[in-house]
């Protein structure tokens, strides 16, 4: 791995005991997650930093009882009306930051980075408000010296940059609620899921139709754990994602157990308490990686190397076409993602089989 020397390579050690650091860390599940690694490893090397972190509301809940996180700062998107967004730009004004670093970009980061006063303002080189910032980070190739990394990893390269020093990565981190694990525990024994069976997780969503396997191969699969494997196959999905539901169900032969209308919190909780996870590269993948659950991934459009389970045993699925990785918000090159579409049943359960080989037997007393 190659650090180039640079003034802010000392930054972080500069930093006084117990000094405030701002991490801005908006948008998605998983890359709320993925960005977990960093602050331990933030934490692991200097315990008295007090890191906060700005995160969407929605996510929130995923850094809930982590104890790298001194406080939790959330932004809901959603309702950005004048009186929230004011309260909220003044809470972070107020507070004392020494180091305000955004891994996320684009002007609301860059807006949120200007308004805490920091100190040092942290940005990339190549982010585009660059009146925010007056520290910048060369791009993570720069830093590590490959062209291929892990998302994880292009995370960590902004603190390796200011001085956290070299070391391995931990794994992500997430730490389930009582609250998710008790509503969870009572809409499955509404459904007729209660211990000790076993169910599976099935999240058949995803952000793109390049990476979203056809609903009823999903339903193909829930038919065989059930038949095989004596296994119950519990579906998600996130808002304004129940039509996926609607056309698992349309083909499957018996009625489908669905959770589709949960919290974060309670996503984990039912993530935690399953065998095995299946699902697409998407979010869910990373909680069912945090959890150490086994869990069998479909990758499409996007670039597994980059986005897959971190440091977590799973299975990939995925058939590589020249035209891999791709942006995903559309085929480029056929008239369908021919990338995902191209997976079959018959792979899905071989690497289903693969990682149902690692857990215990089921206890009949």
């Amino acid at each position: 791995m190659v650090i180039g020397r640079s003034p802010q390579r000392a930054l972080l050690s500069a930093l006084a005991p117990n000094a405030h650091i701002l991490v801005l860390r908006l948008r998605s599940l998983g890359d709320t997650l993925l960005t977990t690694p960093a602050l331990r490893a933030l934490k692991a090397w200097r315990p008295d930093l007090q890191l906060s972190v700005l995160v969407e509301k929605a996510y929130s809940d995923l850094l809930a009882g982590n104890p790298d996180v001194t406080a939790r700062i959330e932004l809901d998107t959603r309702s950005l009306r004048a009186a929230g967004s004011v309260a909220l730009l003044k809470r972070v004004r107020r507070a004392p930051w020494a180091l305000c670093v955004d891994v996320h970009g684009g002007l609301l980061g860059a807006l949120l980075a200007w308004t805490s006063g920091a100190r040092y303002r942290v940005g990339r080189t190549h982010f585009r408000f660059r009146f925010a910032y007056n520290v910048f980070c060369p791009e993570p190739p720069q830093v590590l010296g490959r062209t291929q990394m892990h998302t994880v990893e292009d995370r960590l390269s902004t603190f390796y940059w200011l001085g956290l020093p070299l070391a391995d990565i931990p794994p992500l981190q997430i730490f389930p609620q009582a609250s998710g694990r008790a509503a969870v525990r009572e809409k499955l024994a509404v459904r007729g899921v209660r211990a000790p069976s076993r169910y599976a997780v099935l999240h058949p969503t995803a952000t793109f139709s390049t990476k979203q396997w056809p609903p009823e191969r999903f339903a193909a699969v829930a038919q065989w754990l059930e038949e095989e494997h004596g296994i119950i196959p519990v579906f998600s999905c996130g808002p304004g994602e129940t039509q996926t539901l609607a056309a698992v169900a349309e083909t499957r032969r018996r009625p489908l157990v669905r959770l589709d209308s949960l919290s974060v919190a309670e996503l984990v909780a039912l993530i935690e308490g399953a065998c095995l996870f299946i699902g697409n590269d998407s979010g869910p993948a990373h909680i069912a990686a945090a959890l150490r659950r086994p869990l069998v991934v479909l990758f499409g459009s996007s670039n597994s190397l980059v986005w897959r389970p971190w440091r977590a045993a799973h299975e990939r699925v995925q058939n590589y076409f020249p035209c891999n990785p791709c942006p995903g918000d559309r085929c480029y090159e056929f008239a369908e993602p021919k990338c995902i579409l191209s997976i079959t049943i018959e792979q899905v359960e071989q690497a289903v089989a693969r990682a149902l080989t690692t857990l215990p037997p089921l206890s009949t007393s």
